[in-house]
């Protein structure tokens, strides 16, 4: 058994069984993998795809425990590599984040911009997605930290620290009717077709809930991923943008952000990592400089509580910043 070839399975299973996507993700060619998931299985006893014919169709019951244990010896690998380099190049090496568009677009920026001031050599890789997509990317070793909004249940079985809390605003044209109401309510809302996130993406989950307690169905005519897309779409008379009041910023001077904190539930926006991860020092650091309370205390405490109850609960005595 090699490491190559536990690579070779838990590619397949990222590229949803297409070996040869999983081939050129890894630079390689397709019937060289092909050969040695085969010898991997010959050496087991065992299949870990079900096929049909030359292609793979599925995973077989095995081949799930043994792809999640490949997974896991692939981060104790990487982690040994980490901790090699931390001694012989302490200032170099690669942080590779998953988040959304929005703190992509508006949060990250200056933490960046700071992050790479300081450490020059360690190159910086950020991807976004949805929260399923940086879930998937966190536990299959894509990443080193994940930033999260929403579906917080996915993270359970990883380290997940509270950042900072955040609000929404209604946005709006100037000349729409809600931009001389002074006593925003759900029941306003409620008349006007209304552009926001996609499901899972930054609070869907929170409007329901307000709507819903006041018995109100929304007109939701428009969902994107992307704040941008929001104010383009209010900007074209779609509707009524519900969005996080970060992205409203002084390029948007035409749209006016009508404050709904007293309407809808403020987020908690997270950092994750899997427990198995060996951080480096610059992660430590990039941690507290996107949420200054994250000290490097503070974060080996959370990471010797393998439940984040009682994570969250060793941060239940400081008060998150609100953005």
């Amino acid at each position: 058994m090699k490491i190559q070839q536990l690579r070779y399975i838990v590619e397949i299973v990222n590229q949803n069984l297409n070996v040869t996507e999983a081939a050129n993700a890894l630079y390689t060619s397709q019937p060289g993998i092909s050969k040695q998931v085969r010898l991997l299985e010959d050496e087991l006893g065992l299949e870990i795809f079900e096929r049909n014919g030359k292609h793979i169709k599925s995973v077989t019951p095995a081949g799930e425990k043994i792809i999640t244990i490949a997974r896991e010896i692939l981060v104790k690998t990487q982690a040994i590599k980490s901790i090699a380099n931390e001694y012989t190049r302490p200032n170099h090496g690669v942080l590779r984040i998953a988040t959304t568009n929005t703190q992509a677009r508006y949060m990250l920026p200056s933490i960046i911009q700071r992050f790479c001031k300081q450490y020059p050599e360690v190159s910086l890789h950020v991807h976004q997605g949805s929260p399923t997509q940086i879930y998937d990317a966190l536990l299959s070793g894509e990443v080193d930290l994940a930033i999260t909004t929403e579906a917080q249940y996915l993270f359970d079985d990883v380290v997940l620290l509270p950042c900072y809390m955040w609000n929404r605003s209604v946005i709006v044209k100037s000349d729409h009717p809600l931009a001389q109401c002074k006593n925003l309510t759900i029941e306003e809302l409620g008349k006007y077709p209304l552009v926001t996130y996609t499901f899972g993406f930054t609070g869907v989950s929170d409007l329901d809930y307000a709507f819903n307690k006041a018995g109100i169905l929304p007109n939701i005519v428009f969902t994107a991923t992307d704040a941008d897309v929001i104010k383009t779409y209010v900007r074209l008379g779609l509707g009524v943008g519900i969005m996080a009041s970060m992205a409203h910023t002084q390029a948007d001077s035409d749209l006016l952000a009508l404050d709904a904190s007293h309407l809808f539930k403020a987020s908690t926006t997270q950092i994750a990592f899997k427990h198995s991860t060996f951080l480096r020092n610059y992660m430590y650091d990039f941690i507290q400089y996107f949420s200054p309370h994250l000290t490097r205390t503070q974060v080996e405490k959370a990471e010797k509580l393998r439940d984040n109850t009682a994570i969250q609960k060793l941060f239940d005595g400081i008060t998150l910043e609100v953005k």
